[in-house]
């Protein structure tokens, strides 16, 4: 099962029977709605799932102590994927307008619950929407059936799990350089990075340019053996548990394993009793 698939090959795979395309455009700005977007125009066959209130955990949009998108209980992950047609057999790929960085929670979120027939498409919406491929305001109707959620051990750390990791430990956290470092920090309490950690923003997945796809396996497996991957799975962190899935997803299609800090820096920079660094590690 591929982890990515291409705009062709999903061109040439729309209206296949147990193929199910799960849009799920987000924005960190307010004023911007995923479900708006889709509304406004998707690839056909695609239902929309929000980051929100179906990928993640009751609180957190109330700044909650988990983080600002806590890992969803496999409860409410049953419940959602089976209401979106996710079953046994079903293979899923889900789509964005950033890059993967939010359709990554997708792939790692089942994956970690137990279904590995998921990829992202790789450049996302933006991509189809260049290439003049077919688009569409119509919302399809889905047939729910049963998702029966299991969390695989060893994808999921919590902020207990994170402070006994030992010294030395491989930690990635995949924010953008300036909130690593701590110079800003415009959404959580603290600003800089949990100590040790190394900074790989998952922007450094993708090829540069104005249409961005991820790199190929052999340039993400040099990236990341620099990193230090290899002898231990990493563990990566972002903000709050989403784009860190981004690199997660490198890390695979680059033949490396690594596991998810759920709560990220909002979880981790909203106890006091925790320490920050700041700076370059």
């Amino acid at each position: 099962m591929d982890a990515l698939v291409s705009t062709d090959w999903l061109a040439a795979h729309l209206g296949d029977a147990g193929l199910r395309i799960v849009d799920v455009r987000w924005y960190l700005d307010p004023v911007r709605r995923g479900r708006a977007a889709y509304n406004a125009g998707h690839i056909p066959g695609a239902i929309f799932l929000d980051v929100e209130e179906d990928l993640s955990g009751p609180g957190g949009q109330r700044g909650g102590a988990l983080g600002r998108h806590p890992w969803p209980p496999a409860k409410h992950v049953s419940r959602v994927m089976g209401a979106a047609g996710i079953g046994a057999g079903v293979r899923v790929v889900a789509y964005d307008d950033a890059a993967g960085s939010v359709a990554a929670r997708v792939w790692y979120l089942l994956r970690a619950h137990g279904h590995d027939s998921v990829s992202v498409l790789d450049g996302g919406f933006p991509k189809w929407q260049a290439e003049r491929r077919p688009v569409t305001t119509d919302e399809p109707a889905v047939t729910g059936c049963s998702f029966a959620a299991a969390l695989r051990p060893g994808y999921i750390l919590n902020k207990d799990e994170m402070r006994a990791l030992p010294k030395g430990s491989l930690v990635l956290d995949a924010r953008v350089p300036e909130r690593y470092r701590g110079d800003v920090e415009p959404i959580d309490p603290r600003a800089g990075h949990i100590p040790g950690a190394r900074n790989a923003p998952y922007t450094a997945n993708l090829t540069t340019g104005w249409l961005p796809v991820f790199r190929s396996p052999a340039e993400l497996t040099a990236h990341y053996t620099a990193l230090g991957a290899g002898s231990a799975d990493p563990v990566a962190y972002c903000g709050s548990g989403v784009n860190a899935c981004h690199d997660l997803l490198a890390l695979h299609l680059a033949g490396f394993g690594g596991r998810l800090y759920a709560g990220s820096w909002s979880e981790w920079s909203s106890d006091p009793a925790l320490p920050v660094a700041t700076g370059d590690d």
